[in-house]
């Protein structure tokens, strides 16, 4: 299994948009940066775990689960060319970008502020945490993802 943040913001996708859809479950569309569009076409697997991360809000950080429930395709919504994620250069026989489907699992007892998870040595080598990661999707170690279930439980308070 692997182990993921995803981000979004909360105006344009919240933890709780994602609770309250139909089986819980989502598309995760509109990312344009080629790394991240690689690790979901090519590494997120269904049964992997990912942290929501609210971003671009008052206290930016993790606030829930999910669960990768389908694997990388394309991103419809690159095709459509009233939409906000068009691409003229993506078509459905050569796409561009891709998408998972998330499912929400549950929110976090808290809000874990990203300056809480920048306070923790453990977790130093984070994507998250370093200066000048700009990325809405990054791997997180199993080690990580320990470390920052403890900080929620509170474990290291």
């Amino acid at each position: 299994m692997n182990y993921w943040l995803m981000k979004s913001e909360p105006s344009a996708f919240s933890v709780d948009d994602l609770k309250t859809l139909p089986d819980r479950t989502e598309h995760w569309d509109g990312v344009r940066n080629y790394q991240a569009r690689n690790m979901m076409r090519d590494q997120m697997k269904v049964g992997d775990r990912a942290f929501f991360y609210h971003s671009n809000c008052r206290v930016p950080g993790i606030v829930g689960l999910m669960e990768i429930v389908r694997e990388g395709y394309p991103d419809h919504t690159a095709f459509d060319p009233a939409g906000r994620y068009f691409d003229e250069k993506s078509n459905p026989d050569q796409p561009r970008w891709f998408m998972v489907d998330v499912k929400y699992i549950r929110h976090t007892r808290r809000v874990i502020p990203l300056a809480e998870l920048k306070a923790h040595a453990a977790l130093e080598n984070m994507p998250l945490v370093r200066k000048g990661n700009r990325l809405s999707i990054m791997p997180v170690s199993e080690t990580e993802w320990n470390v920052i279930l403890s900080i929620e439980n509170g474990a290291d308070r």
